[in-house]
């Protein structure tokens, strides 16, 4: 009753929630002698005591609590729980003591059920690497990692490595069946470990192109009974002697492994199949390829074999088949989700979250790549065939449309017809017509197909000079897809050909911004820059294009032509210089080195240049004038005597080369040949002045009679001359006079505005005109360039040297040559102004590397 108390004897009504069974108390368990006597003891065992059962051993033990004073806490019945301590002795437990425990339990002894008290455990004893089992065991360790870094170093590309590391597995594993053999485990060999080094080293020898070695290594593993299923590696010899083009080779051992393969490996023969039909293609042999791919399609179909067979047909030109092979290859399943299902629904978050993650993920992916290389493949395929299987082109892609339509590519029915158009300008008829109407019926469609034949169509009208249609169509292709590189740059050669530089220059970096891979944009953008007289902006585009397209000619002469403008030589002479090395036959870039090393007065490496030039196109008439210049200069006028001769077939109404080669002549010595050649010249130019003064001068000489005849005929023809100067010049002060009253008389009436003289007008007039659109010279099949700012000094200079040619033969003394200082060798652009036509986007039949639009260019690719 010590624990009862009444309420109104209760001096704190919340006493009492503190405290707690001393069950519980686990603060006190490490003194508690009958709890450590239990633990020791099979007490332990007992159940565990509650509440209800008082006169526990710990039972007069006050309760701790956390706040308040412990109060005792005694049981109602009095009768002791079974494994307490008594008195300080325990009751003996002998049931269990017979076993070896007991129950006896020393005071102050601690809780220690883990036995740390004993301190740590002893060290493991060391093995011994002396015994032969240890030996084998870290021998092997060592082969499987050599194993393994050389297919690491594979990975990485270092294939030497692999080798090398894939040799030294081998040692390995050959000293180690030699250690088993020595120990006596013989029949222990790991035949797994065997078969991986010699697979992993037949295949770095394969790596490395070292044949015949990786087919001893194979064979080696073929040969070998006891190793199971290693016929499959037949396949991989096959495949090494179709490296080595052996072909019947390859097909004899791409049957053997089929015959090792049972059916369960279906797809594995399929593979196999496969090859051996590529394999009959790469012989001819297309009867045998078709077996081989019809049997697939039958029972595997697949897109690589459907394209195959199509191309064997197609090789032994069997339309019907070809139509049917088309059919089976549109209704080829790939096995891949619908794209719907990556589109995300409104409602559901953890469904959107999920496709959110799994829409860019390597699966989805590989699924796109999937999808486009099937596409690409019907694509190839119609191309292909529309001609073959109908009479006409026109109703072969007619069928294939409507097939296509009919099948789950639905969406390639557009570009089909899209590519019909361009197919219709690659005929030798070159049917325009259709075209454009092929391609104006996509005006209506949706905006991606829209784009693309908006793009062609403003393409074709600029080839045309049909600027204001090629820019309205321009504008539909931007309108109907503001991100096509391709329109952007069509709408930017619009704007260039109406000589707004700064607005198509920004028509060309939206381009740029949209797909930095647009090289056309690019290249149009450093034309644009050069236009603009901003070089340093346009040599900053032509490198990065050079990073880009780092064997293209074009961008290297436009590099090269910078630098002349930048007035740094030697920067341009070794842009020519890797120009000559992609294009080594190209006359004009080698006629441009010539007259660059003349400029910078090394003769010798010029007179090289030119030669080859000449050498390769013998008409153009710069590089002819200045050798015959340079022979001159070196006192060599009979080779000359060719180059003039040459240019006087060339241009047979100019009197100069006559002239000059008679020059020549004289220079020589051969004065009757001289004369023979002044008298031709005059039979065709009888008032020519300059021929009738060396006629003059050589009958004098001579002797001859004819010098009276000539002296009579040059008078004439001088009086005749100035007849004729005084009457233009009588003409121009009359002109001047009239001018000069009609001046007068508007200045005394009404004030009108001062106009310039109607012949200075329209020669800015011919100005303008002529550097918009030059006259075009006979081009090198390869690279198209322009002059520029050049053009005008270069014209300066070809007329100053005509002037001194033609005053050669006019000196004092007809037999002295003429001074060094007199021949002035000068090179007009052989180029032509056409450098600065932007990239439209063509590439004809017949050209080289001429840059392509996207759209259209594309499609003109041969496959």
């Amino acid at each position: 009753m010590e624990n009862v108390h009444l309420a109104m004897e209760e001096d704190d009504l919340y006493s009492g929630y503190n405290d707690y069974n001393p069950t519980f108390d686990s603060e006190e368990l490490e003194n508690d002698v009958g709890f450590q006597q239990a633990v020791r003891t099979s007490h332990g065992r007992r159940p565990p005591m509650t509440a209800k059962f008082p006169g526990t051993a710990i039972g007069a033990r006050p309760l701790a609590t956390s706040f308040g004073s412990r109060i005792p806490m005694v049981s109602s019945m009095g009768r002791p729980v079974t494994g307490a301590v008594q008195d300080g002795a325990a009751r003996p437990m002998t049931a269990v003591r017979a076993a070896g425990y007991t129950s006896s339990l020393t005071r102050g002894s601690t809780f220690d059920p883990l036995g740390q008290s004993r301190g740590p455990a002893p060290a493991l004893e060391a093995k011994n690497e002396d015994t032969p089992e240890e030996k084998i065991k870290i021998l092997e360790k060592k082969v499987n990692d050599l194993i393994e870094e050389s297919c690491m170093a594979q990975s990485r590309g270092a294939l030497q490595l692999a080798l090398e590391k894939a040799k030294e597995a081998g040692k390995k594993e050959r000293a180690l069946v030699r250690q088993r053999e020595q120990s006596g485990n013989a029949d222990n060999i790991n035949l797994d470990l065997t078969y991986s080094v010699l697979l992993n080293l037949a295949n770095q020898y394969v790596n490395n192109e070292m044949y015949p070695e990786a087919l001893n290594t194979y064979q080696v593993i073929v040969k070998n009974k006891m190793f199971s299923n290693a016929g499959r590696l037949k396949v991989n010899m096959a495949n090494i002697y179709v490296k080595q083009k052996n072909y019947p080779k390859a097909i004899k051992f791409y049957r053997m492994a089929l015959d090792q393969i049972s059916n369960a490996h279906k797809e594995m023969r399929i593979k196999i199949m496969q090859n051996i039909g590529v394999v009959f293609v790469r012989m001819g042999q297309y009867s045998d390829a078709i077996t081989s791919f019809e049997h697939i399609m039958s029972e595997s179909p697949n897109i690589k074999t459907g394209f195959n067979l199509i191309l064997c047909y197609y090789a032994i030109g069997d339309r019907e088949r070809m139509k049917k092979a088309f059919q089976k290859l549109i209704s080829v399943p790939l096995g891949i989700d619908d794209e719907d299902k990556y589109i995300p629904s409104n409602d559901d978050t953890n469904s959107n979250m999920v496709i959110e993650a799994i829409k860019n993920d390597k699966l989805h992916q590989m699924e796109r790549d999937l999808k486009v290389l099937t596409e690409k493949y019907i694509m190839t395929a119609a191309k292909l065939i529309a001609p073959a299987i109908e009479t006409s082109f026109a109703t072969g892609f007619d069928w294939c449309v409507d097939m296509v339509k009919s099948s789950q590519y639905v969406e390639l029915a557009n570009d089909l017809e899209i590519n019909k158009a361009i197919t219709y300008l690659r005929q030798k008829d070159f049917n325009q017509v259709e075209a454009v109407e092929t391609l104006k019926t996509f005006e209506k469609k949706d905006s991606r197909v829209k784009s693309a034949a908006a793009t062609n169509l403003s393409f074709l009208y600029y080839l045309e000079k049909d600027f204001d249609q090629a820019d309205r169509y321009a504008d539909l292709a931007m309108n109907a897809d503001r991100y096509n590189p391709a329109a952007l740059n069509n709408k930017g050669n619009t704007v260039f050909a109406k000589q707004d530089y700064e607005k198509a220059a920004e028509f060309y970096k939206e381009a740029l911004r949209n797909d930095s891979s647009c090289t056309e944009a690019l290249y149009n953008l450093g034309l644009t820059y050069k236009r603009l007289n901003r070089l340093e902006e346009a040599l900053d585009c032509f490198l990065k294009l050079h990073a880009i397209l780092r064997n293209s000619a074009q961008v290297m002469y436009q590099l090269a032509h910078l630098y002349e403008l930048l007035e740094d030589p030697q920067q341009a002479i070794e842009w020519l210089m890797q120009v000559i090395s992609v294009t080594p036959t190209d006359p004009q870039t080698l006629a441009k080195l010539g007259e660059l090393h003349d400029s910078e007065g090394d003769k010798s490496q010029a007179f090289q240049h030119y030669y080859e030039s000449f050498r390769y196109f013998p008409s153009n008439i710069d590089v002819i004038e200045w050798l015959g210049a340079y022979y001159i200069e070196t006192q060599f006028c009979e080779k000359a005597i060719q180059y003039f001769e040459r240019a006087t077939l060339i241009q047979p109404t100019q009197v100069k080369w006559q002239l000059m080669v008679a020059s020549c002549y004289r220079r020589s010595g051969n004065y009757q040949k001289a004369l023979e050649t002044y008298k031709d010249i005059h039979r065709k130019f009888p008032e020519n002045v300059e021929c009738l003064r060396f006629l003059v001068r050589l009958c004098t000489d001579m002797g001859l009679k004819e010098v009276q005849e000539y002296t009579t005929k040059l008078k004439k023809v001088e009086k005749m001359k100035e007849i004729r100067e005084q009457r233009v010049k009588s003409g121009r002060d009359g002109s001047a006079r009239s001018r000069r009253e009609g001046s007068a008389g508007s200045a005394a009436g009404v004030s009108t505005p001062v106009l310039s003289s109607p012949k200075k007008a329209s020669i800015m007039e011919m100005d303008v005109k002529a550097e918009s659109q030059p006259e075009s010279k006979q081009l090198s099949p390869l690279l198209d360039s322009g002059r520029d700012s050049s053009h005008s000094s270069n014209s300066t200079k070809g007329e100053r040297l005509s002037a001194k040619m033609r005053s050669l033969p006019g000196s004092n003394e007809p037999y002295e040559a003429s001074s060094p200082k007199e021949i002035d060798a000068s090179y007009v652009d052989p180029l032509g102004p056409q450098m600065e036509r932007p990239k439209t986007g063509a590439k004809k039949r017949g050209e080289e590397d001429d840059f392509a639009d996207e759209e259209l260019g594309d499609d003109l690719l041969p496959e």
